[in-house]
């Protein structure tokens, strides 16, 4: 069966129409490097596992599941025409577990859960289906976006260094991972290592999968880190019992109580996500450019319906700590900079790679092996990608906030700290109240209507007086 081919600047054939289906060795051939670089980084999904055992009870091996299903997900983006490398809501996994926490253990919090990720879908879903994304996040006040992330940003950093937090689990471990990922990622020294040495190049490409390697096998050698016990098989997915514990199908509808709460939480975490749109549209504008010989098409509202259905699936069937997003970074990083940088010859189309990655990634998780081998390190992947994701948060909220006023900013700032330490409710109510009451200009009509605009230069005492 060959690959069907497209003209050149042309879109990459598909099935169905509209919904623009693409399968492997049809539509698109698989790339190795791509599945290669997947598997190992399957290290980043299996370390959610670590807060799905700690905060909802759940044992290891259903979270091993819940993550199987996750990924098997992600691919509905590829085959149904968004070219996006799907990802989690990372940025608030640290409100999510703020507010899952304020619900007794057990059913409670699975059922809290349940109507947070329902309440997502809906979000996603509606404002994919009626066209208001753009309008929400645009009249959204730019304190209450940056203070959002800011939250995010905190509460990512202060959960691993609390005292109960998971650096100290294992502090020199994860801390020296935290040093080699910040520096390949993000430090001035290693850019121009990245464009004069093609080693570097290479660690670069895979995110934070090396500096996760290194750290565990140093871990391993000083004894912070258990040995693994390795088993054989493969993972499997046990409906049965997913249905009946942890699905409404067994549990129930959640109390509508439970609903009303996550409202403020399901808007912070759509907030945070909007953002990735932003970055995705750019990035394949970007790749437009560089690859004349394929056409790639992005649409918003696509990925928004797309990312609703699966939280929706996720909601009813098996809830996800960390939600669903409509992107992951970095993934999508090292999938559109292979793209951008090979010609046709050496990888044939987009959707091979962007696909390709997540079937590498899913068979890793699907041969117990390798999750047994990674599963004492599992803290380690976890802390790297809060911390980093603080990191991010961090730049990204001041870089908002830049031209911004003084005022703005110190909204922002409470926004974000009430956030960090009471939950997406209260900093989003107080940030309402603040924006009321010091941003909003009440007399503005007014002073308009006292003080009509004049085409007349001012003379010097007036523009003074204006002045002063």
């Amino acid at each position: 069966m060959s690959v069907q081919k497209r003209p050149t600047g042309g879109e990459q054939p598909s099935a169905l129409g509209a919904l623009k289906l693409r399968v492997p060795f049809v539509h698109y051939k698989l790339e190795i490097p791509d599945i290669l670089q997947g598997a190992i980084l399957c290290v980043v999904p299996l370390s959610i596992t670590a807060l799905m055992t700690s905060v909802l009870g759940i044992p290891f091996e259903i979270a091993v599941a819940f993550v199987l299903f996750n990924n098997i997900l992600y691919l509905l983006h590829t085959h149904f025409g968004d070219p996006t490398v799907a990802g989690w809501i990372t940025a608030g996994i640290p409100l999510y577990v703020a507010f899952l926490m304020g619900y007794p253990e057990g059913e409670a919090r699975i059922l809290a859960l349940i109507a947070l990720q329902l309440t997502v879908a809906l979000v996603f879903l509606g404002l994919g289906v009626f066209k208001g994304a753009d309008s929400l996040v645009r009249k959204m006040p730019m304190s209450l976006k940056a203070g959002i992330l800011i939250g995010a940003g905190v509460s990512a950093v202060m959960g691993e260094f609390a005292a109960d937090g998971r650096v100290w689990t294992m502090p020199i471990t994860i801390l020296t991972g935290a040093v080699l990922g910040f520096f390949m990622l993000f430090s001035e020294t290693a850019g121009p290592l990245r464009a004069r040495y093609g080693f570097f190049r290479f660690v670069a490409q895979y995110g934070i999968a090396i500096p996760f390697l290194i750290a565990y096998v140093f871990g391993l050698i000083i004894g912070e880190v258990e040995m693994p016990v390795i088993e054989w098989g493969f993972t499997t997915i046990p409906v049965g019992t997913i249905l009946q514990e942890y699905s409404i199908i067994g549990l129930g509808i959640p109390p509508f109580q439970y609903f009303i709460d996550a409202i403020p939480l399901a808007l912070a975490a759509y907030i945070i996500a909007f953002g990735d749109i932003l970055v995705m549209d750019s990035l394949f504008k970007n790749a437009d450019s560089a690859r004349k010989d394929e056409k790639l098409v992005f649409s918003p509202r696509r990925n928004s319906i797309i990312v609703g259905i699966r939280n929706t699936l996720h909601g009813i069937f098996a809830p996800f700590i960390s939600l669903s997003g409509p992107a992951w970074t970095g993934g999508q990083a090292l999938v559109i900079n292979r793209y951008m940088n090979n010609p046709r010859s050496v990888m044939d189309s987009y959707w091979g790679g962007a696909t390709s990655l997540y079937w590498g990634m899913t068979i890793a998780i699907v041969l117990v092996p390798v999750v047994t081998l990674f599963k004492p390190g599992l803290n380690i992947g976890m802390a790297l990608t809060l911390l980093i994701q603080g990191y991010l948060c961090g730049y990204l909220a001041i870089e908002m906030l830049e031209r911004e006023s003084n005022l703005e900013r110190g909204v922002a700032i409470i926004v974000g700290s009430v956030l960090a330490v009471k939950g997406a409710a209260w900093g989003l109510g107080i940030g309402l109240v603040l924006w009321l009451a010091l941003e909003k200009n009440w007399f503005a009509s007014a002073c308009a209507a006292t003080h009509p605009s004049n085409d007349e230069p001012a003379g010097d005492a007036e523009i003074a007086s204006e002045r002063s």
